[in-house]
């Protein structure tokens, strides 16, 4: 499992007096996100993630996170093609908000952010700029900053959800393996919930859990693992075998 935010080159606050000419193009190139193999995932896109990605949980010093695996071997995601276009039928929310994201300041305010390495990003007025020539916030980056806020928002409940497996320990390590002709691919440092740990909670958590809509939430994880056998499909093809 790789670094998340490496997909982020050169991330500085957005501003008028740095980008009151600058354009974003953002296109359908994910070529930015072609080395790493997996990303997280919030649970509100659990219902469009299960069926095509496994998702797994991972862990970050004393964070735990859910995470959508998109390649079986370091440094590759099987969902970019050569040509940078997504081969899937959904690209994850932690993707789509690139090149923004936001940065937290010393009095924990949130400030928009841009890597200014994506190609994407221009002064020749490719795509939509992100100031009005009044120096005002184009409605482009109005929406932008909408969507991280949501995406905010939603991480939070996620990482409420994540605590919660913790604390009711039902959580075990994991790993996956497999051969796809002469490749060779294992993926471990990772976990997933556990069927017998889930089975034996008290009638009252279980009850809890699907009051909370939470139990749901675990079916879709427990279901998407099944996708450890759709990936080295996407591999082969990959190396040809």
């Amino acid at each position: 499992m790789t670094a998340q935010l490496l997909i982020y080159q050169s991330a500085v606050p957005v501003s008028q007096e740095a980008h009151g000419s600058v354009s974003v193009e953002a296109g359908d190139d994910y070529r930015f996100a072609a080395a790493v193999n997996s990303v997280p995932v919030m649970t509100v896109e659990f219902p469009m993630v299960a069926s095509e990605y496994p998702i797994v949980f991972a862990q970050s010093g004393e964070t735990l996170s859910a995470v959508v695996v998109l390649g079986l071997r370091d440094k590759e995601n099987l969902l970019v093609a050569a040509d940078g276009g997504w081969s899937g039928g959904y690209v994850p929310a932690f993707l789509r908000r690139y090149p923004f994201i936001y940065s937290q300041t010393e009095d924990q305010r949130r400030m928009l952010c841009i890597d200014e390495t994506f190609p994407g990003v221009n002064q020749e007025g490719r795509g939509k700029r992100l100031f009005t020539d009044d120096g005002a916030l184009t409605r482009y980056t109005q929406d932008m900053v909408s969507y991280l806020n949501d995406f905010e928002t939603q991480n939070g409940a996620t990482n409420r959800f994540c605590e919660r497996l913790r604390a009711l320990n039902i959580l075990e390590p994991t790993q996956a393996e497999g051969t796809v002709g002469e490749t060779r691919w294992a993926l471990q440092g990772f976990f997933a919930v556990s069927r017998e740990k889930l089975r034996a909670l008290p009638g009252d958590r279980l009850a809890s859990l699907a009051r909370d809509d939470d139990m749901e939430l675990l079916h879709l994880h427990l279901h998407s693992l099944r996708n450890f056998n759709v990936l080295p499909r996407r591999l082969a093809r990959r190396v040809g075998s």
